[in-house]
């Protein structure tokens, strides 16, 4: 568009400066024609911005910056307005140790020395957007590298002023949410005073000493080791208390059945268990005599 203006003001000016015996000069309101045309072709497509959608467009005229911003669509503006970009969509910023995988190359983990002195290594990605009111603001004050200038910077430099607060073992086990929640606010608040806003703070994963990974993985081990035991010596007592319910009911029931049984009473239970052997077609019977038991014998 600028372009435009620029070439057909040449164009224009190469043609007022023909003189009228040269021999080009019959090209000369040729010339004039084009260059004003492409002159007015240059104003008209000025005089219109398309801003794509996630975005808003901040404005500025010979460096001084408009404290309104162009939102997403099609706008008729002052052709002589300067339109910058700025995406207002979530955007990620990764440090990472792992090479290739952040938003740096090489080993970009936060290194901190927690509260007993041993240094710790955080992997870290941060979720933030720019605010669109705050457009004007961070491109006036900042620039459009604000992630190198506010992102990086004041996220370690955060990480680090909490990390002092919590010893190793606590960053890495029972304290992480906490540390975590903390380091959010206090980043929250450094990037709502730039014009930032931070949606989410993942710590994907801290690293620790060898040591002391060895030290936790070794009572990690010995909690689990009498967590076990604990319940083997659960389960022998139920075992034990079974078996105690079941001899005393066993006893309980001996019990009932020696003082609740007479001789009478047995005699004719016997009585009883003799006429069902008698009445079977596979036996015969023969008593001995009226007084003992009598021997059955089978006719096989």
């Amino acid at each position: 568009m600028i372009l435009f203006i620029i070439i057909g003001s040449i164009l224009l000016i190469a043609s007022f400066g023909i003189s009228n015996n040269s021999p080009v000069a019959k090209f000369s309101p040729i010339l004039k024609k084009v260059g004003f045309f492409i002159i007015v072709l240059g104003l008209f497509s000025s005089m219109f911005k398309q801003i794509d959608a996630g975005n808003v467009g901040v404005k500025s005229l010979y460096g001084s910056v408009q404290p309104d911003v162009l939102e997403s669509g099609l706008h008729l503006i002052n052709p002589l307005l300067d339109i910058t970009d700025f995406d207002i969509q979530t955007q990620n910023y990764t440090m990472s140790a792992i090479h290739e995988e952040g938003a740096k190359q090489g080993d970009d983990a936060i290194r901190v020395l927690s509260n007993d002195g041993l240094e710790v290594v955080i992997d870290l990605t941060v979720l933030y957007r720019v605010s669109p009111e705050a457009a004007p603001k961070i491109f006036k004050q900042i620039g459009v590298n604000y992630t190198d200038k506010i992102v990086r910077p004041v996220t370690r430099t955060r990480i680090r002023d909490n990390a002092v607060y919590y010893d190793a073992v606590a960053l890495y086990s029972t304290k992480r949410n906490e540390f975590q929640q903390r380091i959010f606010k206090t980043i929250e608040a450094d990037f709502k005073s730039r014009g930032l806003i931070l949606e989410q703070l993942l710590i994907r994963n801290i690293n620790l000493p060898t040591s002391v990974k060895a030290s936790i993985e070794s009572k990690i081990n010995a909690e689990q080791d009498a967590q076990k035991m604990t319940f083997v010596l659960q389960k022998e007592k139920q075992e034990a208390e079974r078996k105690r319910v079941e001899a005393q009911g066993i006893a309980d029931y001996q019990r009932i059945i020696s003082t609740g049984l007479s001789d009478k009473q047995l005699q004719y239970e016997q009585i009883k268990a003799q006429k069902e052997l008698a009445a079977s077609p596979n036996s015969k019977i023969i008593f001995m005599n009226g007084k003992s038991a009598p021997v059955i014998l089978s006719d096989k």
